[in-house]
């Protein structure tokens, strides 16, 4: 039945996936109809990713069948769904970072080999979907080089482009700003006219905008399933958390204390060559959480790994306490007492094939777990079980890959890594990108505990609620400069979008 088919429905009964000490799901049973728009909610680690793995048949199900159309089918590889005109849409990309756009694309599309790849063909299929959708690529861009706002953008034109009819998208608007996102779900919508969606998301505004049906699981098993429009937010939030859940404001007295990191000027180069960072300036005081707004790829990464160390400034200062630490090595810069939560927590955030155990003393080579180069590992396991059920680390042990978990608990593992080792100040990027709404809870009640002892933040995020409810002051960058600085009770979405757009009302 594969190739042409149209999918009438798709449905899974009683499936149940088991790895080694966890049970991610458990006797699941849903389906999505032709032209339904299914969301699949649900708290990080509740078994949504694995559940749509098993459709992709990127995993196997211990137990359990799939239907299409009513005919029991059984997937043993992705090219399995690619043949019924399935695809899906990663949360954690499927790039190659060292290949081009064009290249990742082409690798998918088996129509264009013959004794050589026709990339020009490519090349004309990745125009044409990016012309109908508006969803802007350059082909020639190596992906390593791109934000990960821009890699997701890739994932869905390649996407597209295999012949996708039957869409299943994992958070696809974690990258995306609030202007971005309000296109997409426009797109989606304009697109469930021709073909059926599964949309994993933690924004429960944008499943109310986008999706027919809701499904939710917790601790892998089905808790609720209904009509959308049914339910407001708060409700399914409540539903999917088992509690009320309570949006973290930021509501203390501005703080008095003293500049603690100042950038003068900076000038910073991206992997492209050109000036990502282009006299930029900003001040952050001691208490005080200071948000960058900006849609993504304006220089945010950059100015994250100049300040830690990680990339190389041209010229400018970064003074830290009154000491400059541009082009300090990362270790100069962790030993001064700066923390960070990179952006690519996958890559950057942890070693994946590391323990949790191990991830969260990664920072720690000064000899507090080591005496005469060797681990003290009872120590370290006390210290690290500690850590796992303080910051409700889900997963069976400490002693677990920490690339094997979920999105949310790897950044709880960062977390915990982070912030249990007091630093003086703290650079955080996305912090809450791809996390369920009682994990951002409790991430945000962190970071405002972190200010109100005294410690500086540098908030950098795209979620613009996020931002205006932690945030003392804003800054918007765009192009590599700040816009504008402003108090976090003069902002609203509209002129922070108006800003993060390139327009300046002072200009």
């Amino acid at each position: 039945m594969p190739n042409n088919t149209v999918i009438e429905e798709l449905r899974l009964e009683h499936i149940t996936k088991r790895f080694p000490g966890v049970l991610a799901c458990d006797d699941i049973s849903l389906s999505v109809g032709k032209h339904e728009v299914l969301a699949l909610v649900g708290e990080n680690g509740a078994g949504k990713t694995t559940l749509m793995n098993i459709v992709m048949g990127l995993y196997q199900a211990d137990e359990g069948s799939m239907f299409i159309n009513g005919e029991k089918v059984s997937f043993k590889s992705p090219n399995d769904a690619f043949a019924y005109g399935i695809g899906m849409v990663h949360q954690q990309y499927m790039l190659v970072p060292n290949m081009t756009v064009l290249e990742n694309i082409a690798l998918g599309m088996k129509d264009s080999w013959h004794f050589t790849v026709d990339l020009s063909s490519v090349r004309k299929r990745i125009e044409e979907i990016s012309d109908h959708y508006g969803l802007k690529v350059d082909p020639d861009a190596f992906v390593w080089q791109l934000s990960v706002g821009e890699q997701q953008r890739v994932e869905l034109v390649k996407t597209l482009c295999l012949g996708a009819k039957f869409l299943i998208l994992d958070e696809p608007t974690s990258a995306l700003t609030p202007q971005e996102t309000d296109e997409l779900i426009v797109l989606l919508k304009n697109m469930s006219r021709e073909l059926s969606i599964i949309f994993i998301s933690h924004k429960l505004n944008e499943v109310k905008a986008l999706s027919d049906k809701v499904s939710i699981l917790r601790h892998g098993r089905v808790v609720f399933n209904g009509r959308t429009a049914d339910y407001s937010p708060s409700e399914i939030a409540a539903l999917m958390t088992g509690h009320e859940v309570e949006i973290a404001s930021n509501n203390s007295e501005k703080t008095k204390g003293k500049d603690v990191l100042v950038i003068e000027n900076l000038v910073v180069k991206s992997d492209r060559g050109f000036n990502a960072l282009d006299g930029f300036n900003l001040t952050v005081k001691e208490g005080e959480i200071v948000g960058l707004a900006g849609v993504s790829g304006n220089g945010q990464r950059e100015l994250a790994e100049a300040i830690n160390g990680i990339r190389k400034t041209e010229s400018g200062k970064i003074i830290f306490y009154g000491e400059e630490i541009q082009n300090l090595t990362p270790n100069g810069v962790i030993k001064k007492g700066m923390g960070y939560i990179p952006e690519e927590r996958n890559t950057e955030g942890i070693v994946p094939s590391m323990s949790i155990k191990e991830n969260i003393i990664l920072k720690d080579s000064d000899g507090r777990f080591s005496s005469h180069h060797i681990l003290k590992n009872k120590e370290i396991e006390k210290y690290a079980s500690t850590l796992r059920e303080s910051y409700d680390i889900r997963s069976p042990h400490i002693f677990v890959a920490a690339g094997s978990l979920s999105g949310g608990n790897i950044q709880k593992v960062i977390l915990a890594r982070e912030i249990d080792r007091n630093p003086k100040f703290l650079v955080c990027v996305y912090p809450i990108r791809g996390l369920d709404m009682g994990a951002a809870e409790f991430i945000h009640r962190l970071l405002l505990d972190l200010r109100n002892k005294g410690v500086g933040i540098l908030l950098i995020s795209e979620e613009l609620e996020e931002i205006m409810n932690l945030s003392d002051r804003i800054a918007v960058i765009f192009k590599g400069k700040n816009q504008k600085m402003m108090d976090a009770k003069e902002a609203t979405t509209d002129k922070l979008g108006i800003l993060m757009a390139g327009v300046n009302d002072e200009d």
